[in-house]
């Protein structure tokens, strides 16, 4: 294209710009949408006002003169790392590597992954399986914190040193943790996309170091209540991110497996609190700690399980500096060199050497689209609700409905259900370990069920299983028999089980998978803050109703199970086997074209094949903060 037609150079006058393009040649016409997108996706963070500066010589972008025979000829860019910083070559000159998108834009990218991966042993499955599991250890940072206050709660010395807190105080200690987490993983989204999945990883672990400690030292109710806030704001982060990063490194065919981990990491955290919970009951016995607080066996009793959160998470965030970075999100921020050398290593195969370069197109195209359908206005959380309701409310549900299914009163509250069932506190606690470790092994299950059954076929026989069990345990408390306590103790553990197994890990992995890329870490963020907001209503209710209405209680929950179900059945689509880049293929398939994902752009009749998209029956294509539209061509349009 020649300077003279260049579209991005405004017009003195906005009447000679109409005039201009008014009547255009067809040709004209495709030159500048394609253009036009080229730039918008090459440059989707300038300003109007940056446009105006763009030259053609511009070091971000370098045109051929267009020609007969090559009217389209391609923009380079990406990062420092990939973009071009040479002019294009001249005819009879060979260009090395070179490598074309959907869009027509090349790479200069060295695309040989061998040579990121030859003299290393430690990648592909490999690699992906242990950065996998290793992210899953930071989840288990939430489970201990979950567990390890259920337990210090029936401590005599525990007890004594906090005056002896009422049903109100101690729901509102537990549940706090909630409202940190339900703050934070609203922010998550924002941080991540900014600073990457890292690093925002380690921010969790090191805000989990600091509350944990707070805790542990704890003078009063207020410290350690604050202590569980900033717990709190570090569980929302990891319990956001992670799930995020694990669907971002893991290949479609075993994307469910490997975020299933995710949860397994979770409850392994919880058991090993559990365990430690029950050891350290016995130090009250030493001396007279159980009459007097203040006293070392007494304060060591309930700080030692505080405190070993602490090591945990520090040895956590040293070994987080040695994992990889996202890819997705890396090619997101165009380090495309960068991106490439990640895909090698989590690519790497010897039965198909082009696996890292055709995962890396897949997604770069897939950017580069949203890119067009998605401008940056687009990217907001007005513009997630106006054009992917839909979404938003599976993926909010998956987690609401776990909570709301009843685990947390069984998870925060074990020792206390076993207590109320008629085991003394150390069998309590003996009984809730032995149901953690059942818990734990249920977790694994879904690592080979969820992508060969699917995710509905295991929420629906979850769900049923749980429904059950809570009912029959409302029944068995009801008729207070001498059976009681041993099927209440039984039915917990199949409930538990039943959880561990469904809506646990499936609750936590239909979010990230879900959600486009453009506003997956918003979703996810949204979502996750209403998993921490049920969370917290039922923390918070939970010790007032077990007073006030006893096996009552337990009848809420299952009625939560049941109609769990049936939104499955009506309102879930099955991901299983899908890969991310084609979610958005999936939901319009399950709903209906244009119901699922009313993306809210449109698009120019007519555009070069490699410009077309499915659903281009428009007229008219609008570019994000672009005063040149081709609505000045055509002004008959439809949104849908």
């Amino acid at each position: 294209m020649s300077q003279d037609s260049n579209p991005f150079e405004h017009s003195n006058s906005s009447s000679e710009t109409l005039n201009e393009l008014s009547k255009p040649s067809e040709r004209h016409r495709q030159e500048l949408v394609s253009s036009s997108i080229k730039t918008k996706i090459s440059n989707r963070n300038l300003s109007l006002a940056e446009y105006d500066k763009l030259k053609p010589n511009d070091e971000h972008l370098e045109y051929k003169h267009s020609s007969e025979e090559d009217e389209d000829d391609p923009v380079r860019f990406g990062s420092s790392s990939s973009a071009s910083k040479e002019p294009f070559l001249g005819d009879g000159q060979k260009e090395k590597d070179e490598y074309t998108d959907d869009f027509g834009n090349k790479y200069d990218i060295d695309f040989d992954n061998k040579k990121y991966t030859s003299k290393l042993k430690f990648k592909g499955n490999r690699l992906v399986y242990f950065t996998s599991a290793f992210v899953s250890l930071f989840v288990s940072l939430f489970g201990y914190e979950q567990g390890v206050c259920s337990g210090i709660l029936t401590y005599v010395t525990f007890r004594l040193y906090f005056n002896d807190p009422n049903p109100t105080e101690i729901g509102l200690v537990i549940s706090i943790l909630e409202i940190g987490a339900m703050l934070s993983s609203l922010m998550v989204a924002k941080i991540s996309d900014k600073f990457g999945r890292k690093r925002t990883i380690l921010l969790g672990t090191f805000i989990f170091m600091i509350g944990g400690s707070l805790q542990t030292f704890a003078t009063n109710l207020y410290i350690l209540s604050v202590g569980r806030v900033i717990s709190g704001i570090a569980v929302g982060i990891l319990s956001t991110i992670v799930p995020s990063y694990q669907c971002e490194i893991s290949p479609s065919e075993e994307r469910g497996k490997l975020v299933c981990g995710e949860f397994s990491g979770n409850i392994s955290g919880y058991a090993l609190s559990v365990w430690i919970d029950y050891f350290c009951y016995f130090i009250q016995n030493i001396g007279d700690a159980r009459k007097n607080p203040h006293t070392f066996a007494a304060n060591l009793s309930w700080r030692l399980p505080l405190f070993i959160q602490v090591v945990i998470a520090f040895i956590l965030f040293l070994g987080g500096f040695f994992i990889v970075e996202s890819p997705r999100w890396l090619l997101d921020v165009d380090m495309d060199q960068q991106g490439f050398h990640v895909l090698s290593l989590l690519y790497d195969s010897s039965v198909d050497n082009n696996k890292p370069t055709k995962e890396f197109f897949q997604i770069k195209n897939n950017i580069l689209q949203e890119r067009i359908t998605t401008p940056k206005y687009e990217r907001s959380w007005k513009h997630m609700f106006r054009n992917h309701l839909t979404r938003v409310l599976v993926a909010c549900s998956s987690l609401a409905f776990a909570q709301f299914n009843g685990i947390n009163i069984i998870s925060y509250y074990a020792p206390m259900v076993f207590a109320e069932a008629g085991f003394n506190d150390s069998n309590a606690l003996l009984m809730t370990g032995f149901n953690a470790i059942v818990y734990l092994l249920l977790t694994i299950a879904p690592w080979f069920l969820v992508d060969r059954w699917g995710r509905k076929p295991i929420l629906i026989s979850g769900g049923l299983s749980m429904a059950i069990c809570l009912g029959l345990i409302a029944l068995f408390m009801y008729l207070d028999r001498s059976y009681t306590s041993s099927m209440v103790a039984f039915l917990v553990i199949v409930y538990n089980a039943s959880f561990g197994y469904s809506w646990g890990p499936i609750g936590f992995l239909i979010p990230p998978e879900v959600y486009p890329l453009s506003v997956r870490s918003k979703g996810v963020s949204l979502s996750t803050a209403t998993n921490w907001l049920a969370n917290y209503i039922v923390g918070q209710l939970t010790p007032v109703l077990q007073h006030d209405i006893g096996w009552v209680m337990y009848l809420f929950p299952c009625i939560s199970c049941i109609i769990s179900i049936f939104v499955v059945i009506w309102f879930y689509p099955e991901t299983k086997g899908v890969e991310l880049e084609d979610i958005d293929k999936l939901f319009d398939d399950f709903y209906g074209k244009n119901q699922s994902n009313k993306v809210g752009y449109k698009f120019v009749n007519n555009l070069p094949e490699s410009l077309n998209h499915d659903n281009t029956n428009e007229d008219e294509l609008e570019l994000d903060e672009f005063d040149y539209e081709a609505g000045l061509i055509d002004r008959s349009s439809k949104r849908f």
